[in-house]
């Protein structure tokens, strides 16, 4: 058996019996538990009800977070013309149409989120094998198929995250750094909460929100009472 480092051996005894506390309570444990060398980032990681294979219990969306996520995402837009002076001025990283599409299929991807105009997205739908599993592909449920190539860019410029339940219903993402304030913290994992809360789609039965977790990159998770971060029934 592998010999845990004194940190992580630390860590595991300061999250030991720590289950379904509230918000604060997880924040505040995994931020005084933060002692990497890199400003790590706050994770969430929520089970639901559901069953995103068919097509009635997947769930999607995007949220802007009141606080920002504290990375820099780098945004690409597949457009032209006037709409490629937009997506530029906005402040979009890379702009391109068929140049673009060549050097991601040349295995070239530098970008966090991909935005398309709808009329580029028969080059763009070229690309599915390569963006797809990288969930990086446009879709106009999530506001990445656009004409709106400005609001979408400053959208994903400004702390605007996107959430996707995977294959057993997980939905996770990276909801701030372990420098922003306990406080700023707490308010972006209830947005974020709230946001997948109001994405329940229709087709899900019984209990939506089973469990909701904390963690920083390096430590062990938290897991946080359902109530405290929804304030709602979690079947609701």
């Amino acid at each position: 058996m592998a010999k845990l480092g004194k940190r992580t051996k630390a860590a595991r005894e300061a999250f030991a019996g720590k289950d379904n506390v509230t918000v604060e309570e997880a924040v505040g444990l995994i931020k005084s538990n933060a002692n990497a060398k890199f400003d790590e980032t706050l994770e969430i990681a929520m089970n639901l009800g559901v069953d995103p294979r068919h097509a009635d219990q997947m769930v999607r969306g995007t949220v802007t977070l009141p606080n920002g996520t504290g990375k820099s995402v780098r945004v690409a837009v597949f457009a032209r013309g006037a709409k490629a002076d937009e997506a530029t001025e906005a402040g979009a990283d890379i702009v391109g149409a068929e140049d673009l599409m060549e050097t991601v299929q040349g295995g070239k991807i530098e970008f966090d989120r991909c935005i398309a105009t709808p009329d580029m997205m028969p080059i763009v739908g070229r690309l599915g094998k390569v963006l797809g599993p990288r969930n990086l592909m446009p879709n106009p449920k999530v506001g990445t198929v656009t004409m709106d190539v400005k609001e979408a860019v400053e959208a994903a410029k400004g702390g605007q995250v996107q959430f996707k339940a995977e294959k057993a219903g997980v939905v996770h993402a990276g909801i701030g750094k372990m420098s922003f304030d306990e406080g700023k913290l707490v308010e972006n994992v209830r947005a974020f909460v709230d946001a997948v809360s109001k994405a329940k789609p229709t087709g899900a039965k019984g209990t939506y929100m089973m469990k909701v977790a904390l963690s920083s990159t390096m430590s062990p998770g938290v897991t946080v009472d359902v109530l405290s971060a929804t304030g709602n029934d979690p079947a609701a």
